[in-house]
């Protein structure tokens, strides 16, 4: 997909997620800025081969739950001529259960995934609103409607984000600037990472799409490309659930069991 010239912000640019999001963009022939935890030694491969394809690419470790932080990371683009997409990609999940969990654990989610959330989509509004254009894609979760049965708070932090999309999307809209989710589905990995002792909902997991292929970091960069492009232009407040059918799952008998067995 074609990204050429566009400067791309993407936040949390360690994960999986992320460095998929770093190859798709410099593939298209973006410049980026990215956030990352490490100081760009995760995604250095990425990195690297984004800087050798011809993109340039500008890296920051910031703490994006505060506000000047989240505003000098904006303004950073403007040394590549104006920022052109924010992919918001905070996805900090953390054990929480409602009687137990702890106040700082709850603030340290809500920061990490809503208020970053919150204080990027803000500055990128301001720096978008003079040129009235501009696309805002937050990378979220299913988990913003379906309860995950191990963190609420995650839950909470993506539900808020949902609604934060929605509500810069009425009010950057008149600007010319567009705000999407993607509400990412189960990928490699999130039986562990999402076990519950309440829910059976990641037991068989990739059986439980329909077609009983889990999705990929790739996929969802792939989307975020979509929602960041020419074409996309009249998607403005939308959620694209990107999950393969998982929530329509509602059938354990029928799920497509591999070949050669039908043990879960």
């Amino acid at each position: 997909m074609n990204h050429s010239a566009q400067v791309v912000l993407i936040t949390d640019a360690d994960t999986p997620v992320g460095r998929a999001l770093i190859r798709h963009f410099s593939a298209g022939g973006a410049h980026l800025v990215l956030n990352s935890g490490s100081g760009g030694a995760v995604a250095a491969v990425e990195i690297a081969a984004a800087r050798a394809a011809g993109s340039s690419v500008i890296v920051k470790s910031l703490d994006l739950s505060i506000g000047a932080n989240a505003g000098q990371l904006v303004e950073t683009a403007e040394e590549l001529g104006g920022l052109d997409v924010l992919v918001h990609n905070n996805d900090l999940l953390a054990p929480a259960t409602v009687e137990t969990c702890a106040e700082t654990l709850f603030h340290e989610v809500m920061n990490a995934n809503a208020k970053s959330a919150f204080l990027c989509a803000q500055a990128a509004g301001k720096a978008m609103a003079p040129r009235q254009s501009g696309c805002i894609v937050f990378v979220s979760s299913i988990h913003a409607e379906k309860p995950t049965g191990s963190s609420f708070a995650y839950s909470a932090s993506k539900g808020a984000v949902k609604m934060l999309a929605k509500e810069a999307a009425l009010e950057l809209g008149r600007h010319g600037i567009r705000v999407n989710t993607i509400e990412t589905g189960p990928v490699e990995g999130d039986d562990e990472r999402f076990r519950s002792p309440l829910t059976t909902l990641y037991h068989s997991y990739e059986t439980k799409v329909p077609r009983g292929q889990l999705g990929s970091a790739e996929d969802i960069a792939h989307a975020a490309g979509y929602l960041a492009s020419a074409e996309a232009r009249y998607l403005n407040g939308a959620d694209l659930r990107l999950d393969g059918g998982f929530l329509l799952h509602y059938m354990d008998h029928k799920m497509k069991r591999p070949k050669g067995g039908d043990s879960p």
